[in-house]
């Protein structure tokens, strides 16, 4: 087993009605002037926003709230966030919502504790020394960035996704019901099923190949309870316990847990990243349907962590070395058909979208930021290998 660094500060208060403990959370760790950040009209109409106000009330603690985030968090709207909160002095934010939210709320506490222009930090031209304090009520099982180091921004000028990292922006506290998630839409529930899964898949493809039985173990147990309950939430989608798995799952899966090396491929959320940046299209859709592309693209590379993936994950039989390569592929088909049994996409065209080629080649030269880096580690990608992928996965 490797040297390793494993940091998760964030209290996680987890159940059934959980977010009235919203404000002696923000009191117990400092906040007196509040910003809520919440996404649309679910949040009001579903009367949490209303829920998690009273509860601010409740203990003194004065807010004020700002909406519209959206799937693939806009720059535009942080500045409008950094802006707001600098004018009414808040010392404390509150997502209300799911990962677009919170990394919304991650970055506009880079700007309020830092003095460049945040997307200067998505940009790396410079280095965040601090974050503003957050917390979150959960109310989509996917992207766990209540409980990770990271954040993605989209900026509105030229498309642009980005994610950074830090330990800075970790949550002070994370508020998770299940029973907020009974009322996702079928794709919303699906999509975030695959991110999660795809968070602990990007880990298992990693750099080394020194890996630890007990990591790889919790990894396969998170990814086979994920496929379990996904599965049901198709047909029972208010069932409490497989959405509490579900949730669960999702934290777990980007907290380090699964990956504390930190050196994961991370090819595939590189390739969507693009995809959504140009597209805007849902996150875990568009690893779907580029994830068995990739996977066929790279895996000779590493056929036999392919190949323990599909005997761990799928329980296929413990192949010889004469025929690892064919467990390899079929746990590679396995997956998509996973992905197919609760309607994602496996193809790019089943997002909707009709690439040519010029754009095909645009989103591996953005993906490459400009030329001036490869992506994953399995196998190093350029613009080359990035715009066939692209195409291939058409």
């Amino acid at each position: 087993m490797q040297n390793f660094h494993y940091y998760t500060p964030t209290q996680v208060v987890f159940g059934r009605d959980t977010e009235v403990q919203s404000g002696s959370l923000v009191k117990q760790y400092g906040g007196t002037k509040v910003l809520v950040h919440f996404g649309g009209k679910s949040a009001v109409q579903s009367g949490l926003l209303d829920r998690v106000c009273k509860s601010l009330e409740k203990e003194g603690i004065s807010y004020i709230t700002l909406g519209g985030a959206q799937p693939n968090p806009r720059l535009s709207l942080v500045q409008k966030g950094i802006d707001l909160c600098k004018k009414e002095k808040v010392d404390f934010l509150f997502a209300v919502g799911g990962g677009s939210v919170i990394d919304s709320c991650k970055a506009i506490g880079y700007g309020l504790a830092n003095d460049c222009p945040v997307w200067d930090i998505y940009d790396r031209k410079t280095t965040p020394k601090a974050c503003a304090p957050i917390g979150c009520v959960v109310t989509i099982a996917a992207a766990g960035s209540e409980m990770s180091d990271s954040s993605v921004i989209t900026n509105e000028d030229g498309n642009q996704k980005r994610g950074f990292s830090s330990d800075y922006c970790r949550l002070k506290f994370a508020i998770m019901n299940p029973e907020l998630t009974c009322t996702l839409p079928a794709w919303q529930t699906a999509s975030g099923c695959t991110d999660i899964i795809m968070h602990t898949l990007e880990r298992w493809f990693s750099s080394s190949d020194d890996n630890s039985q007990l990591i790889d173990s919790i990894a396969v147990a998170l990814i086979k309870t994920v496929i379990t309950n996904a599965q049901i939430l198709v047909t029972d989608p208010t069932n409490y316990n497989a959405r509490a798995e579900i949730m669960w799952a999702g934290s777990l899966s980007h907290n380090g847990l699964t990956g504390p090396y930190g050196n994961g491929d991370w090819a595939c959320h590189q390739i969507e990243h693009e995809l959504g940046g140009m597209f805007d299209v849902t996150h875990g859709a568009g690893l779907a349907a580029v994830w068995g592309t990739w996977a066929r693209y790279v895996y000779k590379h590493n056929i036999k962590r392919f190949a323990e993936l599909a005997v761990q994950v799928f329980n296929l039989p413990k192949p010889s070395k004469d025929n690892e390569e064919q467990t390899a592929l079929e746990g590679i088909s396995r997956m998509e058909s996973f992905f197919k049994s609760i309607n994602m996409p496996t193809s790019i065209s089943q997002l909707g979208l009709t690439l040519t080629d010029a754009q095909c080649e645009q989103l591996a030269h953005n993906c490459t930021w400009n030329l001036s880096r490869t992506v994953g580690c399995v196998q190093k990608l350029g613009k080359a290998e990035l715009a066939e992928i692209y195409k291939l996965a058409r």
